[in-house]
């Protein structure tokens, strides 16, 4: 028996006038998912528990069957393990992101423009990263390099007792009304500050901004976390897996959780990913024996903070036909049995730009009880709200699994 659960990060939506009063998802040409939907099962799960702020940190260890409320210590800590960081007890990690800021006078009255840096690439950031390596770091304080515009830092023996806000949740917004807060704090502004100095004008960005590109001209420091402690996913399952996706957060689950992490080349986490490496990553995986695949999709995420309702529809055909497409076709092709998940870890409409906490839409398909055919069952949020609803993604993720209590 082989397993899938596809998460296409951020796809869950709200309805949008410019496409006729519908969601992306029921205007999204996704005909494979959507067959699926047709002979299975199609409802509604809430990810994210009250009082938990609507992350990918805690949706994506909530559909891969963990409780947020229990085993979330906190984003950074996690994408820390994919990068091959071995945290102490003491130690904190801290999510940096840079990002860009417009605007002229104060720091405080720059604008948060992107929090992507128009999707820098790696080697770009590095070189940042470095820079600011050789501004802050000292016997307690390091910088590592993570992916595009996402990286680490770690304090030993650190606090984690600040109010430091999502960079994505307040774009298009002045910089002092979200500064950090608490007891302490003053040294990460500093920090933040003293980095726009740095960057602005380094011939990174000097060379971005001539080539008509976001500059990733300050540090932007959140997510703050200690040493995480998951449970075994084997353990727990009795399944062996593997998670391919091109996010540090979701690799660091896996690793965390004991699960296998594919690095597949040309996987960016946007639009423009290798959405065929992905499919051929997880075919692999089910060649050499593994009975599982978590596979992750930023992309729809990206193209809604962006606002790119367009990229976002895109995406999901490329996700359908690039990704879930091939991986169904072999699983049939070598006569496995096999049940798939489609569902978003949490929404991300473009409205806000930023995650929601409503529930999810889900597919549910099991190729050894395919149920008579009914058009009218769709991956969407409409048609969701019709079918079966869980009030958490680890309850789906039992179910999913067929874990008897």
């Amino acid at each position: 028996m082989k397993y899938l659960i596809l998460v296409p990060d951020g796809a869950g939506d709200e309805p949008v006038e410019a496409l006729g009063g519908k969601t992306p998802l029921e205007a999204a040409d996704i005909p494979m998912i959507n067959e699926l939907a047709a002979k299975g099962q199609v409802g509604t799960v809430k990810t994210i528990p009250p009082g938990v702020a609507p992350g990918s940190d805690a949706a994506n260890l909530s559909v891969m069957g963990y409780d947020p409320s229990v085993y979330l210590t906190g984003r950074s800590p996690l994408e820390a393990a994919s990068i091959g960081i071995n945290m102490s007890d003491t130690d904190v990690a801290f999510r940096v992101n840079l990002i860009t800021l417009t605007g002229e006078g104060d720091y405080e009255d720059l604008i948060i423009t992107d929090h992507s840096s128009g999707d820098i690439t790696t080697e770009e950031a590095d070189q940042l990263i470095q820079a600011v390596n050789e501004a802050f770091a000292d016997e307690r304080i390091h910088f590592y390099t993570g992916v595009s515009y996402r990286h680490c830092m770690i304090v030993h023996n650190g606090s984690t007792d600040y109010e430091l806000t999502p960079p994505h949740d307040v774009l298009t917004q002045r910089v002092g009304d979200h500064l950090p807060k608490g007891e302490g704090s003053e040294f990460l502004t500093d920090m933040m500050k003293k980095s726009y100095e740095i960057l602005k004008d380094h011939p990174v960005n000097q060379d971005r901004i001539a080539r008509g590109l976001n500059p990733a001209n300050t540090l932007w420091i959140w997510g703050q976390g200690r040493k995480p402690s998951l449970s075994s996913f084997y353990d727990k399952y009795g399944i062996k897996g593997t998670a391919i996706s091109a996010v540090d957060l979701i690799k660091g689950i896996a690793i965390c959780a004991g699960l296998n992490s594919v690095d597949v080349e040309g996987a960016t986490g946007t639009l423009h990913t290798n959405f065929d490496g992905k499919a051929q990553a997880a075919i692999r995986e089910y060649k050499d024996g593994k009975d599982f695949v978590y596979m992750h999709l930023e992309g729809p995420d990206e193209c809604s903070h962006q606002g790119d309702m367009e990229g976002k529809l895109e995406c999901m055909h490329s996700i359908d036909q690039k990704v879930l497409k091939p991986i169904v076709e072999y699983l049939r092709g070598a006569g496995e049995d096999f049940r798939a998940l489609i569902v978003p870890d949490h929404r991300t409409p473009l409205a806000i730009r930023t995650h929601s906490a409503d529930p999810v839409p889900y597919v549910i398909y099991d190729s050894r009880k395919e149920k008579p055919e009914d058009k009218s069952r769709q991956f969407n949020e409409k048609s969701g709200a019709e079918g079966p609803y869980f009030d958490s993604g680890y309850a789906l993720a039992d179910f999913f699994f067929e874990k008897q209590e």
